[in-house]
């Protein structure tokens, strides 16, 4: 919803005139401005207050470089921008429509087949931003515009590029307490799955009108994030599941953004299992083992009495589980273990018994000598012959791993209102669609992989207007290249894109 200007909002900037307010955060305000070719524009215009601030020209100098590396249909492209100068600004595309928190509040919670579309197209798009090696931060509702090709997100603003040399993921940015993970707010180190923990309460919001750990105070707000279950409302099914997953407390235990995209695709996510606890003795085992120990020790010693030898000193057993004990001195062959030491029972010594002497070697006569085993004449054992090597061990290979399906489709990449008009093969590996809008009169080319390709691929999506622009999308991709999209009303069109080594293009086709 567009806004008037105030007296301290400026009529120009740059080559763009200011016609109106679209927002106000934390770092500048968002207008709506006009092109010299009269096209609707997005400026956001840092805070005069900041402008002075290295630290905040900087960050705002980051967004752009972010924002630049997000792909094009899940993120407004910016467009021009301006940050050497008094009032830095950026400058991007305008997207037509409500932030999905606008839409909520005045249309009402989203349920069924529009609940699904907005959870498929927010979780490719957010797939698309780590694939990019950005973190968001500050995914929620009022960051998501619901435009007419499709959901976009926008605001980059406490984004950072993971292979930034310097940048520490840390809890150091601002973001609305509801929608922060565990992590965030205990100051650990961030990974893409704080994105996925908002996602999920930004689902549970658009099915109820509610965030899932509440939105009245934020020390309540923290505490029921940190410490109790998500309140999942609304959401039912399969959907219901996933979202729960997405809410674990242990960022380790959250499906990742791919993995998100592939289950609302119909693929079954499985989560991993709960960490298994350590193993316990149980304290009845305790007095259990002493009372061995002890009675080990006192046979020990009256047997030692009654053959006039000295009372050896036993090794004493030892009792697995039992924590707080000596570490063993036995030889490094034995298995380490802890022992519990009982302290023997106190001797009576005769009295008229003189003390005794050193220890010798030589055992006296009065012992009884262990009898020793004979070996039986003739019965020499004969060594087991050691069998020889056959050859060479061959190593192992090592099996490659199964290529992933593609889990993008030309509808997801394309967004909300394209249906398929034509689609040609390049090769078996990859496909180029043709798709269309009614409601826009936009035409919109992605190149398909079959698989994911890890190693990334050179491939292309190529459109063009007859009597009007063209436009393309080059690079080394893992899933698919584009969307490339074009106003194309009652106009032929010429369309193609290539994959590897493969490429194709139509001739002038599909007109009107």
């Amino acid at each position: 919803m567009t806004q008037g200007l105030t007296g301290d909002d400026p009529p120009r900037l740059g080559a763009f005139e200011i016609v109106g307010r679209l927002g106000e955060g934390g770092q500048g305000v968002v207008y709506l401005g006009r092109t010299p070719a009269n096209e609707p524009v997005a400026v956001k215009l840092l805070h005069a207050r900041l402008a002075a601030d290295t630290d905040a020209r900087a960050r705002f100098l980051r967004e752009v470089s972010v924002a630049q590396r997000v792909a094009r249909f899940c993120t407004a492209p910016v467009l021009h921008a301006d940050v050497a100068g008094d009032r830095p600004y950026i400058v991007s595309e305008y997207v037509p429509g409500p932030s999905l928190r606008l839409l909520v509040e005045r249309d009402g919670p989203r349920r069924g087949a529009a609940l699904d579309r907005v959870a498929v197209s927010t979780a490719t798009a957010l797939a698309a931003i780590h694939r990019a090696g950005v973190l968001h931060r500050d995914f929620k509702p009022a960051n998501v515009l619901m435009g007419p090709e499709g959901p976009v997100v926008i605001d980059f603003g406490v984004a950072r590029a993971l292979d930034t040399p310097g940048a520490t993921l840390t809890a150091d940015a601002l973001g609305t307490p509801a929608y922060l993970a565990p992590e965030q707010l205990g100051g650990a180190p961030l990974t893409p799955a704080v994105d996925v923990f908002a996602w999920g309460v930004t689902m549970v919001y658009a099915a109820g009108g509610r965030p899932a750990f509440g939105a009245d105070s934020i020390p309540a707000v923290i505490n029921r994030i940190l410490h109790q279950p998500p309140d999942l409302g609304a959401l039912d099914g399969p959907l219901r599941d996933l979202v729960a997953a997405c809410l674990a407390k242990d960022p380790t235990h959250r499906p990742t953004a791919e993995q998100v995209v592939s289950h609302l695709m119909g693929r079954t996510f499985t989560p991993p299992p709960p960490p298994r606890e350590p193993r316990r003795l149980r304290p009845i085992l305790l007095p259990v083992a002493a009372a061995v120990v002890a009675a080990g020790l006192t046979a020990g010693v009256t047997l030692a009495l009654r053959t006039g030898g000295t009372t050896p000193t036993p090794n004493p057993p030892v009792v697995a589980g039992v924590e707080g004990g000596e570490p063993t001195t036995d030889p490094p062959a034995t298995t380490p273990a802890r022992r519990l030491r009982t302290p023997a029972p106190a001797v009576t010594r005769p009295a008229s018994r003189p003390p005794r002497p050193t220890q010798s070697r030589t055992r006296t006569p009065s012992r009884t000598p262990r009898a020793t085993p004979s070996r039986t004449p003739g019965a020499t054992k004969t060594p087991t012959p050691t069998p020889k090597p056959s050859g060479t061990p061959k190593p192992t290979p090592t099996p490659k791993p199964s290529p992933s399906p593609n889990p993008y489709t030309a509808a997801v990449v394309c967004g909300s209102g394209f249906s398929r008009v034509d689609a040609h093969p390049l090769g078996t590996q990859a496909t180029v669609v043709l798709m269309f809008n009614g409601a826009t009169g936009k035409n919109c080319v992605v190149t398909l992989s079959k698989n994911v390709v890890p190693q990334k691929i050179k491939m292309s999506a190529v459109l063009r207007v007859q009597g009007g622009t063209s436009a393309s999308d080059s690079g080394l991709f893992a899933a698919y290249a584009g969307p490339v999209r074009l106003a194309a009303k009652k106009a032929c069109v010429i369309w193609g894109g290539s994959y590897g080594g493969t490429s194709w293009q139509s001739g002038w086709s599909h007109c009107g």
